[in-house]
């Protein structure tokens, strides 16, 4: 239940604002009435016996918590059939990801402060007793007070860490894509070896402006980490390298504990250490603090994948982490070396055996010097019957045409075929996200007719982790309610409507939002979720589906030439695909969507390391590029407005950090190269889609940067609607065409 304003909490704490909300509880700023400071209070909203248990342990622990780089956690509640509390220092300031979005890529002597500084708290933290991680480094969670005093914050994740055979007590994992060690998706066993990852992923984003590639597509070997230096050449070879060496894939491949990490960071810069709450940095300008930047410092992990249900009391860690590439090599290795002992095995038993099985090789006199071998055997010569002339088939032209054929094999697409039956599922209140000057907080209100701003058929398709992995949903918006459509047990998403809006075409595998799915194929499926079909599909990947206005052709991206390029399929012929295009790595080309007539595709196409929006025919031909953004920035994710007038795509900048812009172009006047930023007061916009009318955008995106929801408003980017509230991610929204 969430506290309301001037509530008094245990008699002391009286509640000032409600700052954020997660999936296990609000946080909240307060009083504590009686020593008259400023406090931040952190909810938990689950109240069993051996849970509230485990919380009173853990709030102990971080209450004998006393460093100068650490918050310190004053005081613990727990209130029977309520929740309980933690109650936190509340840190004046602003965050590290602020900071990277105000000034771009720190330079190298801040990232040195802040790095020792994390170091020092983390050598404080694995060094008591017991251990405590920390378990969610990232931008987000590195503050900096206005005098540039630097503190790590959030232990809302801490886990307390036992030795390597027991079980551990723990809270929910977070896993921030680009921030977390591969160890940490899933059982295997985490170490301090796992903040000191997350804390080298920290600074390379810093240092770069980019997050950096997910630790699991590393270890997975779907991706590389881009060397730091080649994102920013300033940077020391020394200080990239002890970050890349913080990053490896492999724990033992790291830094083995935080002091160590310090002592690279400080030599690779000649810089003598200071004692723990000696490093600072450059002050942030007052007037620059963000309204709400506390909330960062304590509220739900952005992006959790997902978050529990329930809580996790005992979690078993029982098992190292090896890196999937390890363990290939290491099998690789013992495979070879099998392969050279049964080598020179077979070669031993061959050489032994020959005066046995080949005795006439031996000269004899090499055998009569072997006393134990007999003297060669001698047979007769057998002799053989030739086979009558009657008894030998002869071919001729006559028996030769009567053969038969060889067999043909022909591949069938053999789909599983759903045995269930559409699930309803509770949608959230739609809210308003339409953000005042003070904050981009989303304000409950009730949820207007969709037909107040037009609205077309008024129901959206989009992809939802809210059950495990992603699935498709369709949203009516009129009747507030979703109802799943698949059920594929690798998840699904990426849905596109057939022009008569009765059927839609997606992808699986899908385990989650990726700009690549490796291996996944094109599937068709009724919207009432019945009649699944696959398509054929080639080793590589294909993704981002588009249906092609007269509903004869579906185009996508393929993985298949081991590029990124754009193929159509017709649904005449499901098993054989044309390619479009044909780049030259590292160009290529996806991201397909059609003109409203069918004549075109308009597609986004990497390009001197940038992505651009190019247009080509149908067929592939005559190619053109035409939104010219510079080196600057990067376009991305075109879409055609029906009535074939305007295109919209986002952009981003492409050589430091910066959120991405809603775009639009005029799709038929060619002389404009330069897009239009949509004036739109949210934080985070992307994958935008018109309504079949033109009137409404639907989008994917959040208005705190916490969790990825599905949003519409009108086309001049005002009266915006929040559909979806879960906290796990939403994404892919894609409006149903009129019938």
């Amino acid at each position: 239940m969430t506290l309301e304003k001037n509530t008094l909490l245990h008699n002391r704490y009286r509640i000032v604002e409600i700052l954020g909300q997660g999936g296990m509880g609000s946080v909240y700023r307060a009083i504590d009435e009686n020593l008259g400071v400023v406090i931040a209070l952190k909810e938990n909203l689950f109240t069993t016996d051996e849970y509230s248990r485990q919380f009173r342990l853990e709030a102990v622990i971080l209450a004998n918590l006393r460093h100068p780089n650490l918050p310190r956690v004053s005081d613990h509640i727990v209130l029977d059939d309520q929740g309980q509390y933690l109650v936190m220092d509340f840190i004046e300031g602003e965050d590290l990801r602020f900071r990277m979005e105000r000034v771009g890529m720190l330079p190298e002597e801040d990232a040195v402060h802040i790095g020792a500084s994390i170091c020092d708290a983390l050598s404080y933290l694995h060094t008591r007793k017991p251990p405590i991680l920390h378990r969610d480094i990232k931008p987000g969670n590195v503050k900096i007070t206005p005098d540039g005093h630097i503190f790590l914050v959030d232990f809302g994740l801490a886990k307390v860490y036992q030795n390597a055979t027991q079980a551990t007590t723990t809270g929910a994992r977070a896993m921030t894509p680009g921030y977390s060690p591969p160890e940490q998706y899933g059982t295997a066993r985490t170490d301090p070896r796992t903040d000191i990852y997350s804390l080298g992923a920290t600074l390379y984003a810093a240092l770069s402006g980019v997050i950096p590639e997910d630790g699991l597509a590393r270890a997975m070997d779907n991706a590389q980490l881009t060397p730091l230096r080649k994102r920013n050449s300033k940077i020391s070879r020394r200080f990239a390298a002890a970050i890349e060496k913080a990053m490896a894939v492999d724990p033992s491949d790291r830094f083995q504990d935080a002091e160590e990490f310090k002592k690279a960071l400080l030599g690779a810069k000649s810089k003598s250490q200071q004692v723990a709450g000696g490093y600072t940095v450059v002050p942030p300008p007052a007037e620059d603090f963000p309204q709400k930047d506390i909330s960062d410092s304590i509220t739900e992990t952005e992006n959790r994948l997902p978050p529990p249900p329930i809580p996790i009391v005992m979690e078993k860690e029982d098992h190292i982490f090896v890196s999937p590439l390890k363990r290939q090599k290491e099998r690789e290795r013992k495979r070879r070396n099998a392969l050279i002992r049964f080598t020179l095995l077979l070669l031993f038993i061959l050489v032994v055996s020959v005066p046995f099985l080949a005795p006439g090789i031996l000269p004899m006199n090499i055998r009569a010097a072997i006393p134990f071998l007999a003297p060669p055997i001698t047979t007769a010569t057998p002799s053989f019957t030739p086979i009558p002339a009657t008894l030998v088939p002869t071919l001729t032209p006559a028996n030769l045409s009567t053969r038969t054929p060889a067999a043909t094999f022909t591949h069938t697409p053999n789909p599983p075929t759903p045995t269930r039956t559409p699930t309803k599922v509770a949608l959230p209140t739609a809210t308003s996200a339409v953000a005042d000057s003070t904050s981009l907080a989303a304000t409950q209100v009730s949820f207007p007719p969709i037909n107040s701003f037009g609205g077309g058929t008024g129901q959206i398709a989009y992809a939802s982790s809210r059950t495990g992995l992603p699935q498709i949903y369709l949203v009516d918006l009129a009747g507030n309610s979703a109802v799943q459509v698949t059920d594929m047990p690798e998840g699904a998403c990426q849905p596109s409507w057939s022009p008569d809006g009765e059927r839609l075409v997606f992808i699986s595998p899908c385990k989650g939002m990726d700009e690549i799915y490796y291996n996944a194929s094109l599937y068709i499926i009724n919207a009432d979720g019945s009649g699944l079909t696959a398509i054929d599909t080639q080793p590589g990947g294909d993704f981002e589906p588009a249906w092609s206005p007269d509903g004869k052709t579906i185009a996508f991206t393929s993985l298949r030439t081991r590029n990124l390029e754009i193929f159509t399929v017709s649904l005449d012929d499901l098993s054989t695909a044309t390619q479009l295009t044909n780049n030259v790595s590292p160009t290529y080309a996806h991201q397909p969507s059609w003109s409203p007539d069918g004549s075109q595709i308009i597609y986004t196409l990497k390009r001197i390391g940038v992505f651009q929006i190019w247009v080509m025919e149908a067929d592939g031909s005559d190619p053109l590029q035409i939104v010219r953004s510079g080196l600057d920035y990067s376009d991305y994710w075109p879409e055609w407005s029906h009535d074939g007038k305007t295109i919209l795509f986002n952009q981003r900048c492409a050589t430091n950090f910066c959120l991405p812009y809603l775009m639009t172009i005029s799709a038929t006047d060619r002389t404009i190269k330069q897009g239009t930023r949509l004036n739109v007061d949210v934080l985070t916009i992307e994958n935008a889609d018109f309504s079949p009318d033109g009137t409404l955008i639907a989008y994917e995106g959040g208005d705190t940067g916490d969790n990825n929801d599905i949003f519409y408003m009108d086309s001049s980017g005002e009266n915006i609607v929040r559909i979806t509230t879960d906290p796990s991610p939403d994404f892919n929204p894609v409006w149903r065409p009129a019938p």
